[in-house]
């Protein structure tokens, strides 16, 4: 069947608008970082984060700075902090911003539908840890049902992972299917302090997938290594959304296709 020049103009700029409204969140674009003392180093940058991660989930194992990775909050803030690759010298660890200065408790309550910043299926971007697990690599938490409810864990979601805790987790079978190194199935920290009791911190369990506020500063966690902004030069996403240069071009390309039906 032959479709109309007008109805070819139409689904190309159907489609245009449509990709051009998801290309705002194009998710994780691959990096690389060369370095004289660690060499060639994988990034990934999130553009709506606007942060880069390191492809190393445990890169204080790798590089040889911690024996297994984990570390207590302060000596893990640390590692982030003196880390230096290439040019870039302000690593830290994860971030995020609890609602209402951490005072409201209503919002530390255990829920499992994502409406607090202690629980399961936190997607908000001011979670850092909690979005990337969640929304960039979709993967599921334990209690990620159809059925969750804030007081209700429905564990019938498909996209949970059920790796042993303490081993790495293959992203590359899991949710979008992006390739992350050595994303330990525990608890990772975050570099933010829970406010009512200064000996606790912020962190996020990968084993369960599931936002904590009760983790003694001693105890010992992995960190993974983040900066605000972007490392480096770019290459083709991740995620398979087109960039708008691309849609451009495809748009351009239908209504030449159009013209020439047209003088034909």
């Amino acid at each position: 069947m032959k479709l109309s020049a007008k109805k070819l103009i139409t689904a190309s700029v159907l489609a245009s608008t449509l990709l051009l409204s998801q290309s705002a969140n194009a998710g994780l674009i691959a990096r690389t970082i060369t370095d004289n003392t660690f060499g060639t180093v994988d990034a990934y940058y999130d553009d709506v984060l606007d942060i880069t991660w390191l492809k190393d989930a445990n890169f204080a194992k790798t590089s040889g700075y911690d024996a297994d990775g984990r570390m207590t909050w302060d000596v893990a803030n640390t590692w982030a902090g003196q880390l230096e690759i290439g040019s870039y010298n302000d690593w830290r660890l994860t971030s995020l911003k609890p609602k209402n200065s951490q005072i409201d408790f209503n919002y530390i309550s255990l829920n499992y539908d994502g409406s607090s910043d202690l629980g399961y299926n936190i997607i908000r971007t001011v979670n850092e840890m909690a979005y990337m697990f969640h929304v960039n690599l979709g993967i599921e938490g334990y209690c990620d049902g159809v059925n969750n409810t804030a007081s209700v864990c429905d564990s019938s979601g498909t996209g949970y992972h059920n790796t042993k805790g303490g081993t790495a987790i293959e992203t590359t079978n899991l949710g979008n299917n992006i390739a992350v190194d050595n994303l330990m199935s525990y608890t990772y920290w975050n570099d933010t302090g829970y406010a009512p009791a200064t000996y606790d911190a912020w962190a996020f369990n990968t084993n369960r997938g599931n936002q904590r506020n009760n983790l003694y500063k001693d105890g010992s966690l992995y960190g993974w290594a983040v900066r605000s902004g972007d490392v480096g030069a770019s290459t083709p996403p991740v995620s398979s959304v087109p960039e708008p240069t691309t849609l451009a071009i495809f748009g351009l390309g239908l209504l030449g296709l159009v013209a020439r039906r047209k003088s034909a």
